[in-house]
C-alpha cells in the first residue's frame, strides 16, 4: 500500500501591520519626513513610503529586524533611514531644524518576536526565558530567579493586572528553590498550576504573567512615557502622532496623555493634582480609539485587542507631563541587582 503523502507544514502567520488602513486614511495625504519608532517587520514604514513620504526614519531596539529588512530596504534608497535605538530617544535621530510630519508607534511585542521561540516571549513554545527586545541587559530568567516574592507579586499585579499575583509569585519562588527556572514552558507550567484552566475562547492562564515579565524586562511603560513626550517635541505643527496599543494599561496611558495635552485633562486627583491650563499641544483626530473592523479581524485575528489613537500637533510649545497624570504604573526594577 502506497503511504499517503505527508501534508505540507502550515504556512506561518504573516506579519500583518495592525490597523494600517485606518492609520493611512487618517494620515492622508502622507508627505514629508516620518519616524516609525517600532520598525519591526517594516509594514508601517513601507506603507508610508509607498504613500508618498519623502523619508522615513525607522527605529527599533531589536537589531534582528534590520537583518530581516535587507532583502527590500535598498529599494527605497536614501528615503529609508534605518537606526537601532529606543523611540524614547527619537530626538537624537532627528535634526534640530527638521520637524517631523508624523510619528508611528506600534507598542508591545511583535508577532514576529512571538514566533521566534529562541527569543523566549511566548509561553506556547519551548525557549529560553529571555524576553529582551534588544538582546542586552538582564533577561527574564534573571528576573524570575532573583527577584523577591514581593517584587515578583508587584510586577505581576501592576504590569499584568494579574489578580492571583501573590499566589503565582509564591509558586515561582517555591519552584526555583529546587532548580532555576530557565525555559518558557517551565515558567508557564508553574503559572498555570496556580490558575483555573481557560474556558473556550479565553486567553491562556499564563498570558498576563508573561506580559508583565516582558514589560518589566524591557521597561516598556517608562519607554512609552518618555516616547510620548519625545514625539511631542519632534513633531511640527500639523504633524501626526499615531499609537497602536494592545492592552488596557498602555492604552490608558496614551488616552490620558492625549487628553491632557489636548486640554481635556480633567480635575486631577490627590495623587496627581490638576495641572494649570496650558496651550494644547495636540488636537484629537478622531477623539476616540479606532478598533479593528470585521474585515481586519478576519485577516488578522491577532488584531482583536488593538487600539489606534491619533492626535495632531499644534504650534504650542512641548512641555513635560507628570507620569501620575497619565496613570503610569510604578517603576519596578528588581532585575538591576544583576545577573544570576
Amino acid at each position: 500500500m502506497v503511504p499517503a503523502p505527508t501534508p505540507p507544514a502550515p504556512a506561518p502567520v504573516p506579519h500583518v501591520p495592525v490597523l494600517l488602513r485606518p492609520l493611512m486614511k487618517a494620515a492622508a495625504p502622507v508627505t514629508g519626513v516620518w519616524l516609525d519608532g517600532t520598525f519591526g517587520a517594516g509594514g508601517y514604514t513601507r506603507a508610508l513610503l509607498d504613500a508618498g513620504a519623502e523619508q522615513v526614519i525607522a527605529l527599533d531596539r531589536d537589531p534582528m529586524v534590520f537583518e530581516m529588512a535587507r532583502a527590500w530596504a535598498g529599494d527605497y534608497g536614501e528615503r529609508l533611514v534605518l537606526r537601532q535605538g529606543l523611540f524614547s530617544q527619537m530626538d537624537e535621530h532627528v535634526a534640530e531644524d527638521v520637524g517631523l510630519d508624523g510619528v508611528v508607534l506600534d507598542l508591545g511585542v511583535s508577532s514576529m518576536q512571538l514566533d521566534q521561540s529562541e527569543r523566549g516571549f511566548s509561553f506556547m513554545r519551548e525557549g529560553p526565558l529571555d524576553m529582551r527586545m534588544s538582546g542586552e541587559g538582564p533577561d527574564a530568567a534573571d528576573l524570575v530567579n532573583r527577584a523577591s516574592e514581593a517584587e515578583l507579586a508587584d510586577i505581576l499585579y501592576f504590569y499584568g493586572e494579574e489578580r492571583a499575583a501573590r499566589r503565582i509569585a509564591r509558586a515561582i519562588v517555591t519552584a526555583r528553590s529546587d532548580a532555576p527556572l530557565e525555559t518558557t514552558l517551565q515558567l508557564a507550567a508553574v503559572v498555570e498550576s496556580c490558575l483555573p484552566r481557560a474556558r473556550p475562547g479565553q486567553a491562556r492562564p499564563a498570558t498576563r504573567s508573561f506580559q508583565a515579565l516582558r514589560i518589566a524586562v524591557n521597561r516598556e511603560y517608562e519607554e512609552l512615557f518618555q516616547g510620548l513626550m519625545a514625539a511631542e517635541r519632534v513633531l511640527k505643527p500639523g504633524g501626526v502622532l499615531a499609537v497602536v496599543t494592545f492592552h488596557s494599561l498602555e492604552d490608558r496611558m496614551v488616552k490620558r496623555f492625549f487628553a491632557l495635552r489636548a486640554g481635556q485633562g480633567g480635575g486631577g486627583s490627590r495623587h496627581a493634582p490638576e495641572e494649570q491650563a496650558e496651550p494644547a499641544g495636540f488636537t484629537l483626530d478622531p477623539r476616540k480609539a479606532i478598533k479593528p473592523d470585521a474585515a481586519e479581524l478576519a485577516e488578522n485575528p491577532r488584531a482583536r485587542s488593538a487600539r489606534l489613537r491619533i492626535a495632531r500637533r499644534t504650534d504650542a510649545p512641548a512641555r513635560p507631563v507628570d507620569p501620575r497624570a497619565i496613570a503610569m504604573p510604578p517603576v519596578l526594577r528588581p532585575a538591576e541587582r544583576g545577573g544570576r
